[in-house]
């Protein structure tokens, strides 16, 4: 999703819905989430979304808990999407974008994004198979960046 003025209003505008019809209070502190992950592009841990608030509203007066609850809020929204890491917890993304899979380095945690239309084709497939109806997927392959393996190698 192209990330212009206009879309932030049309997502702040279904956000603004999806508070009320969930009974919770609309604030500011919770908007400045959805703006923190909107405008930024890329994987955020909650810390990362935090400290970006942080930075761009200094007197927000957010707390770390609001930050996790409403991303927490999102995510079950669809609004945005997370990759967990385990014992490390999740990395969350804008979740309206063109869907894609993720790479993970393992070593520095990069994260990398790709689209492989073999794939998709061979997910529909499998759930044919079993008679299943998919509905959506998610895929994570973990392993070593090219970058991580050359460090190892000089070491």
């Amino acid at each position: 999703m192209e990330q212009t003025i206009e879309a932030y209003e049309n997502i702040l505008e279904e956000f603004r819905k999806l508070i009320k019809s969930s009974n919770l209070k609309y604030t500011k502190q919770r908007e400045f989430i959805l703006e923190a992950i909107f405008y930024n592009k890329g994987h955020f841990t909650p810390e990362d979304i935090y400290n970006l608030i942080l930075k761009k509203h200094p007197k927000s007066n957010i707390g770390i808990a609001t930050v996790y609850r409403t991303l927490g809020f999102l995510e079950n929204s669809n609004l945005v999407t997370s990759i967990s890491f385990g014992t490390q917890g999740k990395k969350y993304e804008f979740g309206l974008g063109k869907h894609h899979d993720h790479l993970v380095c393992l070593s520095c945690g990069k994260i990398f994004e790709f689209h492989n239309e073999t794939i998709e084709r061979k997910q529909k497939e499998i759930a044919k198979e079993f008679n299943f109806k998919m509905t959506g997927h998610f895929m994570k392959i973990t392993g070593i960046c090219s970058e991580c393996i050359e460090k190892m190698e000089g070491e």
